[in-house]
């Protein structure tokens, strides 16, 4: 921090030419880090949606189907395309916070007894409410009339996802959501491990959400803990039905403010037409 003092200190007594000679550096290095970050976001993205979607359905397929049809290569490569749009879109918040961590700027630690050990786990769930929250509040928005043709109509364009779909943004929903977990790096402390550890769960969640097959029992999502999360049974209903389930990680917020789409509900009403 002391460092990063000194730096904005320092560019604060400058002349508008000199003061970008000094901040130029860190324009680079956020550009360079921009580009890095959207080739290691597409190129993960790639992968795990090719093994995903290789794994539950290819031949006989595993897990229990929740499409109606198993996904178009049409609509697949939609979904890639939408999703490739978005990378840079996630990775410029990233990098911004990436650079400023550099420079003593953020709220990100790498020395593991810098906070008490009890709040790696703390700030993990912490972090997880957080971004739940705000997700619910704004994927709700992204469904109001006005909003939802220009900014969340791609990813309901699969109607039946698959894997692909879980990164398959508008421009627009990219750039509502991609700042929030960057922000809070600049005020919540957390350790890079556990924010790694977040941003896998998220992957993991998502990809298996969208991927059109439930891979736990039945039986088991009846039970704690998966009756309180988000499942693909849960999100699946969402791309089916489009006014309900909103929820990003847990199922709360949808039963608190009354969007769960209940199984009696999803059968008494069916999936209405395209």
């Amino acid at each position: 921090m002391t460092h990063h003092r000194r730096f904005t200190d320092r560019a604060s007594r400058l002349d508008p030419a000199r003061r970008f000679a000094v901040c130029a550096p860190m324009l680079k290095d956020l550009f360079v880090t921009t580009l890095a970050l959207s080739l290691i976001i597409g190129v993960r993205y790639l992968l795990v949606g090719v093994v995903t979607h290789g794994l539950l359905w290819g031949g006989a397929g595993r897990g229990r189907q929740l499409n109606h049809r198993p996904p178009a290569a049409k609509r697949i490569r939609a979904e890639v395309i939408a999703s490739l749009i978005a990378c840079p879109i996630y990775a410029l918040p990233a990098a911004f916070v990436i650079e400023l961590w550099k420079r003593g700027g953020t709220a990100i630690y790498d020395e593991i007894h810098a906070w008490p050990l009890w709040w790696l786990p703390v700030s993990f769930i912490v972090y997880m409410l957080a971004h739940d929250a705000f997700y619910y509040w704004v994927h709700r928005g992204l469904h109001h009339p006005r909003i939802f043709p220009w900014a969340h109509a791609e990813h309901h364009r699969s109607r039946d996802p698959s894997a692909f779909a879980s990164f398959a943004f508008d421009p627009a929903e990219a750039i509502a959501t991609a700042w929030f977990l960057p922000a809070l790096t600049l005020f919540i402390p957390i350790h890079w491990g556990v924010a790694l550890a977040l941003l896998t769960l998220m992957t993991a969640t998502a990809v298996l959400n969208h991927a059109g097959r439930e891979v736990w029992p039945a039986s088991w999502l009846k039970h704690a803990p998966l009756r309180w999360m988000i499942t693909a049974t849960h999100h699946d209903a969402h791309h089916k039905r489009f006014n309900g389930n909103y929820g990003l990680y847990f199922q709360m917020w949808d039963r608190w403010a009354g969007s769960e789409i209940s199984s009696a509900r999803r059968r008494n009403e069916g999936t209405p037409p395209l």
